[in-house]
C-alpha cells in the first residue's frame, strides 16, 4: 500500500469515526472524495476534499465538518500538522519519518512500486494503428501506434487485462486499389514494359516485392486474364504482403498486438446483419429518408429509403444510415458491427484515431452505447498528426505518390526509444512537430535526453562509489534532510500518477512526470557544484553517501518503472 491509498485508508477511518459518534449520517456517498498534493505545495503535503463534498448531503457546515475530520486525522502518527483552508479544504503536513518510509516503499516494491489494482476484473480492448494494408508504415502512423501501446502497458500497470487489437480495413475500394497495383507490378516482374504507373493507383517501389513473388509462384496464368478473373486472389495476397510489413515496421517500435481482427471476414460473418437485427428489435434502426444535402435543389436530389441509426437520441446531429443505396455497408455500419463484436468480449473499449476522424466520433459512441445498453464503457482517443521536419522544412508525406518517409527509416535515424519519447511528450490531441535536429539534441529542453540522462547519472553515481571503495548494504534515512526529502514527495506521487493516467487514458502524463522528476533530482544534484557537502557521493563519508546513494536508487526505480509502461529503455551510461 503506497503513502496516497493509506492516507484514503486513514481518511475513511476518520470518516467512520465521526459515523460512529453521530457526527456525521452513515451511508454517506463518498466516490467524489480525494488525496492528492495541494495546489500550493506551501500549504502542506497532502489535501483532502471530504469537508466540502460531504457537507452538503450531510446537512452541515463544510468548514464545521472539516474541523471535526482534522481532529481525527491530526492523532496519526505520520500527521505533523493539519490545517483548514478556504471554506473547508482539509490540509495535511507529514512527518519527515513518513517520507522516509515511503522511500523504503520504493525499494522494497522495486519494478511493482506504482502498480494499482483498480483495473483488476476488467478487460480493456485498445485498438490502434489500424492503417490501410495498403503499404508500409509512415510517420502518419507513428504517434497513433505509440500512444495506443503506451497506453495498453499503462492500463496493464494499473491491474486491468488488455487485448491489443488491429483492425484490417481489408474489405473497402482502397485494398481492390492495392489488387490493381500490385497485377501492374506482377507484369512488370514478367518482362512487361508498364511505363508510368496510371493515376489512381499505388506507385510506391514497396510493391515490386510482391510482384515478383506472385510471377515466381503463378507464371504469367494471370497476366492477360480479365480482372474478375485475378481481383479476388491478388487482393488477398497482397494485403497479407503488406500486413507483414506493418507487423515488421511495428515491431521496429517494440509494438505487437494480441489480435488482428479483418473486416472483410467480420462481414462474410453476417456481424453486420446481427448488429442491424439486434438494433431493429430496439427500434434503434429503422427505414427511412435522410435530409437534402445542404444546397441541393430537389432537382438535384433523390431521396433515397435506407435503414438509419437513431444516433440523434445519442447526441448526434442526425440520424445515420447503415447502409448504401446499392445495399452495401456503410463506414459507420461496418464500424458499428466490429464494435458490437469487441463488445462481448471486453468491459471497456478504446479506439486510437486521427483527428481527420473527428467527425465520426460521436455516431459511433451513440452505436457502442446502444448496443450495449450503456454498459461498456467507450473512449476514442484523438491523434493530431506529427509535422515531420528535416532541415527546418517540412516532408512530404504522401502514401499514393511514393514519396514519403517512412517508420523504419526514422527509427534506423534517431533510435526507437526517442521516437517513442517523443510521441508522448504532447497531450495526443494537439499539434506536434518532430525534428530530426531536436529530437536527438543532448539539452535540458529535450525530454528525451533529460529523463534518460537521469538514469545515466544515477547509475555514474553508483559506480564512482564503487570506484571509492564505498558499498552500502544498509542507509541510515535520518542522514536525509528536509531538502532531499522534497524529491521523496514527488517520487511518491508516481503511483497516484498512474493511477490517474490510467483512468483519463492519457499516457503522455506518465511523461511529463517523469520529466519533472528528472529535473527535480538534476537540480538536487547540481547543488553538489557549488557546495561539495551536497554531493551525493562524498569520498570518506559512508553514512551520507550511502543514504543519499539510497535516494538516487529510488528516483531510478521510478525512471525505469515509467519508461516501462512508455516502452523506452533506462540506459546506464550516456555518451
Amino acid at each position: 500500500m503506497t503513502l496516497y491509498t493509506r492516507f484514503a485508508a486513514h481518511l475513511d477511518a476518520a470518516l467512520d469515526a465521526l459515523v460512529a459518534t453521530g457526527d456525521l449520517p452513515a451511508g454517506l456517498d463518498r466516490a467524489n472524495v480525494t488525496v492528492e498534493p495541494p495546489r500550493d505545495p506551501s500549504h502542506g503535503d497532502l489535501a483532502t476534499n471530504a469537508a466540502m463534498v460531504l457537507a452538503k448531503p450531510a446537512a452541515t457546515n463544510p468548514r464545521a465538518l472539516a474541523e471535526k475530520i482534522s481532529a481525527e486525522l491530526g492523532k496519526l502518527d505520520e500527521v505533523r500538522d493539519v490545517s483548514v483552508a478556504g471554506p473547508g479544504f482539509i490540509n495535511l503536513a507529514l512527518t519527515d519519518d513518513t517520507w522516509r518510509a515511503e522511500l523504503s516503499t520504493i525499494h522494497e516494491e522495486g519494478d511493482d512500486y506504482g502498480r494499482s489494482t483498480k483495473g483488476a476484473g476488467t478487460t480493456v480492448n485498445v485498438e490502434y494503428v489500424s492503417a490501410n494494408p495498403t503499404g508500409p508504415m509512415h510517420m502518419g502512423h507513428c504517434r497513433g501506434a505509440v500512444v495506443g501501446d503506451a497506453l495498453a502497458s499503462l492500463l496493464e500497470f494499473a491491474g486491468a487485462r488488455v487485448i491489443r487489437e488491429y483492425y484490417v480495413n481489408d474489405a473497402g475500394g482502397q485494398v481492390d486499389t492495392l489488387a490493381r497495383s500490385v497485377h501492374l507490378r506482377y507484369r512488370e516482374a514478367l518482362g512487361a514494359d508498364i511505363g508510368e504507373i496510371p493515376e489512381g493507383l499505388y506507385p510506391g517501389d514497396y510493391l515490386v516485392p510482391v510482384g515478383q513473388a506472385l510471377a515466381a509462384e503463378f507464371g504469367d496464368r494471370y497476366a492477360a486474364l480479365p480482372e474478375s478473373d485475378w481481383l479476388v486472389l491478388f487482393r488477398v495476397r497482397a494485403v497479407a504482403a503488406m500486413m507483414e510489413l506493418i507487423k515488421a515496421d511495428l515491431a521496429l517500435l517494440g509494438i505487437h498486438h494480441s489480435l488482428f481482427s479483418s473486416e472483410a471476414e467480420l462481414q462474410a460473418a453476417g456481424k453486420p446483419e446481427a448488429a442491424e437485427a439486434e438494433l431493429r428489435a430496439r427500434d434503434l434502426i429503422y427505414d427511412g429518408v435522410l435530409e437534402a444535402p445542404k444546397g441541393e435543389t430537389p432537382e438535384d436530389w433523390e431521396p433515397v429509403v435506407l435503414p438509419l441509426f437513431r444516433s440523434t437520441q445519442f447526441g448526434d446531429d442526425q440520424d445515420r444510415p447503415i447502409r448504401k443505396s446499392n445495399g452495401q455497408w456503410t463506414y459507420f455500419g461496418a464500424d458499428l458491427a466490429y464494435h458490437y463484436q469487441k463488445a462481448q468480449s471486453a468491459d471497456a473499449l478504446i479506439d486510437i484515431w486521427g483527428a481527420d476522424h473527428a467527425g465520426t466520433v460521436k455516431r459511433i459512441v451513440a452505436a457502442v452505447q446502444a448496443l450495449t445498453g450503456g454498459k461498456t464503457r467507450f473512449d476514442v482517443k484523438l491523434v493530431q498528426m506529427v509535422r515531420l521536419l528535416r532541415a527546418g522544412e517540412p516532408v512530404k508525406m504522401s502514401k499514393r505518390s511514393g514519396n514519403f518517409v517512412t517508420l523504419a527509416e526514422v527509427v534506423e535515424e534517431v533510435g526507437k526509444d526517442v521516437v517513442r519519447f517523443t510521441m508522448l511528450t504532447r497531450k495526443a490531441d494537439t499539434q506536434m512537430d518532430f525534428d530530426f535536429a531536436k529530437v536527438v539534441e543532448m539539452s535540458r529542453e529535450n525530454p528525451v535526453f533529460y529523463v534518460q540522462y537521469a538514469h545515466a547519472r544515477i547509475a555514474r553515481l553508483n559506480r564512482k562509489a564503487a570506484e571509492f571503495g564505498m558499498t552500502c548494504g544498509t542507509a541510515d534515512l535520518s542522514q536525509l534532510d528536509t531538502t532531499e526529502l522534497e524529491l521523496v514527495k514527488l517520487a511518491a506521487q508516481f503511483p497516484r500518477i498512474i493511477e490517474t493516467a490510467a483512468a483519463a487514458r492519457e499516457p503522455h502524463r506518465v511523461a511529463f512526470y517523469l520529466n519533472d522528476l528528472a529535473a527535480a533530482f538534476h537540480a538536487l544534484y547540481n547543488l553538489g557544484n557549488d557546495n561539495p557537502g551536497r554531493r551525493f557521493v562524498i569520498e570518506g563519508e559512508q553514512e551520507i553517501t550511502c543514504a543519499r546513494l539510497f535516494l538516487a536508487d529510488a528516483i531510478g526505480q521510478i525512471v525505469r518503472n515509467g519508461l516501462g509502461i512508455m516502452g523506452v529503455q533506462a540506459v546506464q551510461e550516456m555518451n
